[in-house]
């Protein structure tokens, strides 16, 4: 078996987390020898008014209660959202930031950014040495490595415009769960034992870890601290966390260790509202995230490539099938690297990016029989001149009155930076290092990543994160989201292709086994047991590097919703804790 080169020790060791995590969470979906095994013929949930599906069985829970008091998707979307930071610290999150999509029944649709982003102090070297070496655990392990998070301030922004709710209702379950606990699950206590950085901060040690008293499956996992913190969130309000005691003891523990996020900094941040971005694919209107997503523009550019091909003749999992994906994905991806930043510090070319013409220039360079050396892959329109780029989840919720939530979010690194503010059980992300920290250096996801996305003040990192809506007959029909880092975005697309011309249903699609490209490394990355032998030969005969990582891509969260009004959910089994849930 190969594995993919890394070139620095940290990214070994962050790979080697993100394998053991994922491996620890996975059930036996594909038996030895098969391609999607005996889980092909499961079945979505199903529910006549309402469906929640996210990657904690306790937050989808919690969504569905709040559904049934009264409140829409959005209420109920910012109540997963904070149970998640109780019930799955590896990703949900207070510290964090993330996108969330809204379509609203009377047709609104909007894209809240809530992305994390650069402290006033930053600058584009604050990672390289004095030699102008990159310095990886520097830009993700500590307080160095913090973005300024936004998650409180984005789910504060859609409860007030299109939630129901009161902002204390919403809180009250996530400080329930903290303050009661609940069992440890099997997959949790892995993940928490082999998180290997949450032992180098002394309260990240304590509470993760009980000092290597570590928690095992069936014990009650309590948090009085975040309790106390989601306690004043719900009595003071949002503001609280940028403004109040949180915001002090977030900015001294800064402070004292390195970090460089101020009161100020907390202060200033805000979320930002934009208009999602729209496209089609046979029929189909697709809607998803604007920049800073690169998530969105890839979606829509892979799909524009790969539309007037048959891949419905050519075959789920086919070598013909997989080769197209691939050289479209690594076309897009270099696009990414080159082009792509947030839009109030860099000129993104959205329009040309998303354009059907664009991609059908792109498409004229695949040659169907050889795959393209990566090093002569280079961006289809010319970068802008310079302005002085892994653990997230998603989930999805639709109410019975048919407003649609699709959202993912993010710590960046599994467990983020690693470290936890004393007395408030609030981990903190390690965003950072989804900026270009330098120039043609890989970041945590061997991303290659250019000067559109170099660090600046108040600047939002790149991000892949992809929730998406997909309308028909200008209704919605299936909404879908992804974590995984770069893998977010292929993983996203082969579920929307495996149910658009594959005809799978919803659990089949996302049952089904994965690949990914990124340009470079110019490697193929497959799941174990996802490709047949003859398969895997078609592919490396056309020119292909093929590299089996140890670990599943993804953790998709879906609901469709049938022309009856019967909402279809879709947990993805490679997390045996999530869970789709209605009424």
């Amino acid at each position: 078996m190969r594995t993919i080169r890394v070139r620095s020790a940290y990214s070994r060791r962050w790979l080697a987390l993100w394998c053991a995590l994922t491996l620890a969470a996975v059930v036996v979906m594909f038996p030895s020898g098969t391609t999607r095994g005996a889980q092909v013929a499961r079945q979505p949930v199903r529910a006549p008014q309402a469906m929640v599906a996210s990657a904690s069985a306790l937050a989808s829970r919690v969504g569905l209660d709040i559904l049934r008091r009264g409140g829409n998707a959005v209420d109920a979307a910012v109540a997963v959202g904070l149970a998640l930071a109780v019930t799955f610290p590896v990703a949900g999150n207070l510290g964090g930031g993330g996108f969330m999509l809204i379509r609203m029944a009377d047709g609104r649709t909007t894209a809240i950014d809530y992305r994390e982003t650069a402290p006033a102090a930053a600058r584009r070297d604050m990672y390289l040495d004095a030699d102008g070496n990159h310095l990886p655990e520097k830009s993700t392990l500590g307080y160095a490595a913090v973005g300024i998070p936004g998650t409180v301030a984005g789910f504060d922004l859609a409860l007030r415009k299109y939630g129901r709710l009161r902002w204390a209702q919403v809180v009250a379950p996530a400080r329930r769960l903290a303050q009661e606990g609940f069992p440890v699950s099997y997959a949790m206590a892995q993940g928490l034992r082999l998180a290997e950085r949450l032992a180098r901060d002394p309260e990240s040690r304590r509470i993760f870890h009980r000092n290597g008293n570590y928690y095992t499956e069936g014990d009650i996992f309590r948090q009085p601290d975040l309790a106390a913190t989601l306690a004043r969130l719900e009595r003071r309000g949002p503001r609280e966390f940028y403004e109040g005691e949180t915001a002090r003891r977030i900015a001294a523990a800064m402070a004292a260790n390195g970090g460089v996020i101020t009161q100020e900094d907390l202060q200033k941040y805000r979320p930002v509202e934009r208009e999602p971005l729209r496209g089609t694919y046979r029929g189909y209107e697709i809607v998803t995230f604007p920049p800073p997503s690169s998530g969105g523009i890839l979606l829509l550019n892979v799909l524009n490539q790969l539309e007037e091909d048959d891949l419905a003749a050519l075959g789920p999992g086919s070598s013909e099938a997989n080769h197209l994906l691939i050289e479209a994905l690594r076309r897009s991806f270099a696009d990414r690297a080159a082009l792509m930043g947030d839009p109030a510090f860099a000129h993104v070319p959205v329009e040309i990016l998303i354009s059907k013409d664009y991609a059908r220039k792109r498409r004229a360079t695949i040659d169907p029989h050889r795959a393209t050396p990566s090093a002569a892959v280079r961006p289809g329109v010319l970068p802008p001149v310079a302005e002085e780029e892994t653990e997230t989840t998603h989930y999805t919720i639709v109410d019975a009155e048919g407003n649609v939530v699709t959202n993912t979010y993010t710590l960046n690194g599994p467990y983020g930076s690693g470290v936890t503010v004393p007395g408030t059980g609030i981990l903190l992300n390690n965003e950072m290092d989804d900026f270009t920290t330098k120039p043609g250096a890989p970041n945590a996801f061997q991303l290659i990543q250019g000067e559109s996305n170099a660090i600046a003040p108040g600047k939002r990192p790149l991000s892949s994160m992809t929730p998406t809506i997909v309308l028909w007959d200008g209704k919605p029909w299936l909404a879908i989201g992804s974590p995984g880092g770069p893998t977010i975005i292929s993983t996203v697309i082969q579920v929307l292709i495996n149910v658009i011309d594959h005809k799978m249903n919803l659990q089949q699609a996302i049952d089904a086994p994965r690949l990914h490209h990124q340009w470079l490394p110019d490697v193929v990355m497959w799941e174990p047991y996802g490709m047949t032998a003859d398969t895997r030969r078609a592919l490396e005969a056309k020119g292909h590097r093929l590299d089996l990582v140890p670990r599943y891509n993804g953790d998709v969260e879906g609901v469709m919703i049938e022309a009856t009004g019967m909402r279809l959910g879709a947990s993805d089994p490679r997390n045996p804790d999530a869970l789709a849930i209605g009424y």
